[in-house]
């Protein structure tokens, strides 16, 4: 009997020494389990140094009202929608491992869904009173051009999903990344706009300046302007001002450097001579100043509308620019204005040019295209003259490495450009694009179209 109580009595004790050694290596490996995931955590948090502002490089994804409530001067903040999802985008030009981590702060324990290319992770963040430091992990960059870093909330205590004002990035990667600096935000946020430089025809005076242009079913979003008959001086075509407005708008550049119409001189103002009927005229700045005239008017994408151009001196030391607007759903030649200009750059139409524009921050991550498929110009000795080829061309957004979505060719005979919307398949500018010759003059009669004038007769100022 003592025996068998020895042995039970050994037994007892042989499996408390064991449950207690399983406990004290749980609590080791628990404790080196911690201790190596802050190790990691601290490690990438110390190797993400490349700072990308999220008030200059991020859109609520095809939300741009939601954009605007959203992306601050401060970065991502009122965050409490979670269907609103976050894209921050970024250029590279390699593959490979990538250590990210966030500048932010929680008001109260939130989880969000984070995706870069293929890898997405569900991260908890706990509360924190101030911007603080968040490692996120290694990612994997698996195509080069434009990438993105995409928050989704997943759930949170607090009122928002917390604000985020830096996206952080592998210190490795700076000779490999371009973004968005802060100092660019304003035109880093609008994108690129691109030009077609047309090829006129030498040793000929042009009176008259033909296009037509078509807009593809869904790349018309708010804040496009679809110019189609730039000039030395101003510029013509048709405007996305809204959800529930557009317009054609047709400006004329001062020869006065301001950016105030207030502080021009009277020898140097931009004088009406005339509009169409429902035609509002006024002045604008911001972009150089000058005399601006718009027509509201709900065009529509895959139409095609033709927009003509005359530019000729009929007073001593300026230029008169008139401007004519064609829909096929109108039927007619509608006049939009005219405008004289002192200190013309000539006595006719010089540098024609079309370009894409987005006018918008919140639209910037939204691509556009339009197509430009007829272009003539009439001379002073009455001939039509075709122009089949132009140089494509990109603003200083583009050419100074700010952003990287600009594009513009020929394609079905048509000239395009397209711009926005973070593609990486861009074009390089300054190169020559030819199109097929149509060989079919427009035919307009140019004494059936709409003289401008003044109820007093006199140009005046407005």
């Amino acid at each position: 009997m003592k025996t068998l109580n020895e042995y039970i009595f050994k037994m007892k004790n042989y499996f408390l020494y064991l449950i207690l050694s399983l406990l004290l290596l749980s609590n080791i490996a628990c404790k080196n389990s911690k201790e190596t995931i802050e190790q990691f955590e601290n490690n990438t948090i110390s190797k993400t140094n490349i700072s990308i502002s999220t008030a200059a490089n991020s859109w609520v994804v095809n939300n741009p009202k939601a954009t605007d409530r959203i992306v601050s001067k401060e970065g991502i903040k009122n965050w409490t929608d979670a269907n609103n999802k976050i894209r921050s985008y970024f250029y590279t030009t390699a593959t490979g491992k990538i250590e990210i981590s966030i500048n932010g702060k929680f008001s109260a324990d939130t989880k969000l869904k984070i995706t870069v290319g293929n890898t997405t992770k569900n991260i908890d963040f706990k509360e924190t009173e101030n911007i603080t430091k968040h490692a996120l992990g290694s990612f994997e960059i698996d195509t080069l051009g434009y990438n993105y870093i995409e928050f989704e909330g997943v759930s949170k205590k607090g009122t928002t999903f917390g604000e985020i004002a830096e996206i952080m990035l592998d210190d490795s990667w700076s000779s490999k990344i371009s973004y968005v600096k802060p100092d660019w935000s304003y035109w880093g946020r609008r994108g690129p706009s691109v030009h077609l430089n047309y090829e006129e025809p030498a040793n000929k005076n042009i009176t008259w300046f033909y296009n037509e242009l078509t807009v593809p079913e869904g790349n018309d979003p708010v804040g496009s302007y679809f110019m189609a008959n730039g000039f030395s001086s101003g510029y013509f075509g048709m405007q996305v001002n809204s959800e529930k407005e557009r317009r054609i708008l047709f400006s004329v550049w001062s020869a006065y450097d301001t950016q105030d119409p207030n502080q021009i001189p009277r020898e140097y103002s931009v004088l009406p001579l005339g509009n169409g009927e429902g035609v509002h005229v006024g002045e604008f700045g911001n972009e150089g100043s000058g005399a601006q005239s718009y027509f509201v008017y709900d065009w529509k994408p895959n139409i095609t509308y033709k927009f003509l151009l005359k530019g000729e001196s009929k007073a001593d030391n300026s230029i008169d620019y008139t401007a004519y607007f064609y829909a096929p759903e109108i039927g007619d030649w509608k006049l939009i204005a005219s405008f004289r200009r002192p200190f013309p750059t000539g006595k006719h139409l010089t540098r024609l040019h079309s370009f894409l524009e987005n006018f918008a921050t919140s639209a910037g991550a939204v691509s556009r295209k339009v197509n430009y498929s007829n272009q003539w110009i009439y001379d002073t000795d009455n001939n039509w003259i075709e122009m089949t080829s132009a140089i494509f061309t990109t603003d200083n957004t583009g050419a100074s490495g700010v952003r990287f979505d600009y594009d513009g060719g020929v394609k079905e005979n048509s000239f395009y450009l397209r711009n926005c919307g973070f593609f990486s398949d861009s074009e390089t500018p300054k190169t020559k694009f030819f199109r097929t010759s149509k060989g079919i003059p427009p035919k307009i009669d140019f004494l059936e179209l709409e003289t401008p004038s003044l109820p007093n007769k006199t140009a005046q100022r407005y």
